[in-house]
């Protein structure tokens, strides 16, 4: 079986799939033509990607490919539809960064109430202003809106639990198992932006959430409250977004993800949301931390060898019947 792989991945995982008789070809950093030119050029069957997209020219040129693994959660930087016309199976590996991008939530959360970045970059040109700092208003007993209540919502909600908050989330599916567990209250869109001290973001990208918060949703929500998004960049209208803080109208944002990102060998950024006081960013690093990168490693693994050894495809977002098992 030859393997490419065309974006960072554990060593762990390349060295497993070597054992296991694989030919892998490491090219991290591949994208775009040079991508879809690799695919034609080294004929093989399955695609490795994290956050490079995967087009239908990509795709269509390469005519010997079963499956492409994303090493991660979501597929929308993969033309689905188009895997699915030419029977390719995409595979991805949900819930193995849920702890990783809960974590940098919290911490987001806790940096916006502190303001912990301002205070660093005053004290880094050697000022002292204790007075300003000093008008924190805690997260004990404030409303955390969680909108996406998945894998990673859930772990959210499991750590908030911990500093004593009233806990909101809207979801197209009802979760009474974690109601009870975690006493959760599920309500509309309208009364979660109206009553969320803070409000963090938990869907999946791509059209039917594209700007799911815009300039009508911030006017629903208090001056004091904050937005956090480690989803997807679009989700966030961040234009909306800055207006909305420049007027007083929320409190602050803390964004992992942007609505135009560089490309893996970009080194500068530009993105004016930055720009704006009060918004606090990272550089799309919320799955990144060694635990979970190993434990992503370890499913993506697992998906190859379960296809060689059963030609089954796990965690496949594809398996309509009418597809073929493999191309032709």
């Amino acid at each position: 079986m030859r393997i490419f792989i065309a974006d960072k991945f554990e060593q762990s995982g390349i060295d497993r799939l070597q054992r296991m008789g694989c030919e892998v070809i490491y090219r991290p950093g591949t994208q775009g033509e040079a991508l879809t030119d690799a695919m034609k050029k080294e004929n093989c069957g399955v695609l490795i990607v994290r956050s490079t997209r995967v087009t239908r020219e990509t795709l269509e040129a390469a005519p010997n490919l079963h499956m492409v693994i994303r090493a991660g959660a979501g597929t929308d930087t993969i033309d689905v539809p188009s895997a699915s016309e030419l029977g390719i199976r995409v595979c991805n590996c949900p819930g193995m960064n849920s702890v990783a991008v809960a974590e940098l939530t919290i911490g987001m959360m806790i940096a916006l109430d502190r303001r912990i970045v301002d205070e660093t970059d005053d004290l880094r040109q050697r000022v002292w202003n204790k007075k300003e700092y000093s008008k924190a208003r805690g997260l004990k007993g404030r409303t955390l809106g969680i909108w996406g209540l998945g894998r990673i919502g859930a772990e959210v909600a499991r750590r908030a639990r911990a500093f004593e908050m009233r806990i909101l989330y809207c979801d197209v599916v009802e979760r009474p198992d974690l109601e009870q567990e975690l006493g959760l209250c599920r309500v509309q869109p309208e009364q979660l932006l109206a009553e969320s001290d803070f409000l963090t973001l938990h869907v999946p990208g791509g059209p039917q959430t594209k700007h799911l918060i815009g300039e009508e949703e911030l006017a629903l929500m208090k001056p004091t409250a904050f937005i956090i998004n480690c989803s997807r960049g679009g989700v966030v209208d961040e234009k909306a977004l800055a207006k909305a803080i420049q007027l007083g109208a929320i409190g602050g944002a803390a964004l992992d993800v942007y609505e135009v990102e560089p490309s893996a060998d970009e080194r500068e950024f530009r993105d004016p949301i930055l720009e704006v006081p009060r918004v606090y960013g990272t550089h799309h690093i919320g799955a990144s931390t060694e635990q979970a990168q190993a434990a992503v490693a370890e499913e993506t693994v697992r998906i190859v060898q379960t296809f060689m050894e059963c030609r089954e495809f796990l965690h496949c977002v594809n398996p309509a019947e009418k597809q073929p098992m493999f191309r032709a």
